[in-house]
């Protein structure tokens, strides 16, 4: 059986961090290289940690090399500081890095966008994603998977009070039948599904999953 070696970056993040520890325990995962702002420590032998400056990629280029790149980067603008902050994190660093890894010969590229993402948007966070999204588009990898989740609900120790109250009463709303568009999806099926559509027979070079997609399993 065929073993793939899985890059992971955003993998301190919601998502990520159940992509790391999934992949992790996944026989078909022979390495998991992960590229963090800040150093960990794993005893983990399949787990590969590179500390990086984001802002430097470039000189890490010789490190980016697997079959596939998990892109779960992301950011909110409180906490970024300033819409430019927020766009590094939420396309340049992803950009980048997809780049790079596409040059190096990764051939599978899946990202963890946003609903509503949308390059023509008036709002400032869907603008953003939708420009990721048709900027990764529009490069070689073999494969390209995008996934669309709604409102995430993250671990206890990740969640704002702001969020637990939106996801609350959208929870409300959905058993009424309502807003099911809008539902809320754990951080750790989103991961698992990402990593079950890795390993699926299909031949598409780009495919987009809405949560209707996700949840419908």
């Amino acid at each position: 059986m065929k073993q793939f070696h899985a890059i992971v970056i955003g993998a301190t993040g919601a998502v990520g961090r159940f992509l790391v520890s999934q992949l992790l325990e996944n026989s078909s995962i022979k390495s998991v290289t992960i590229f963090v702002r800040k150093n960990i420590i794993s005893e983990n032998k399949k787990l590969i940690v590179h500390k990086i400056d984001f802002s430097n990629i470039s000189e890490h280029s010789d490190k980016i090399v697997g079959d596939v790149l998990f892109s779960a980067m992301g950011t909110t603008l409180k906490d970024a500081g300033s819409r430019k902050k927020q766009h590094l994190v939420d396309y340049t660093y992803q950009y980048n890095f997809a780049k790079i890894a596409l040059k190096n010969g990764v051939k599978n590229y899946s990202l963890v966008s946003s609903v509503g993402a949308n390059s023509k948007s008036l709002f400032f966070y869907p603008k953003i994603k939708g420009d990721l999204e048709n900027d990764i588009a529009n490069l070689s990898f073999e494969r390209i998977q995008i996934f669309r989740p709604a409102s995430l609900i993250r671990p206890l120790d990740l969640l704002r009070k702001n969020e637990k109250i939106l996801i609350n009463v959208l929870i409300f709303f959905n058993k009424l039948g309502l807003l099911q568009s809008l539902k809320p999806l754990r951080v750790e099926d989103l991961a698992k599904f990402m990593i079950d559509k890795v390993f699926e027979d299909n031949t598409n070079k780009l495919t987009f999953y809405d949560l209707k997609e996700i949840v419908k399993r």
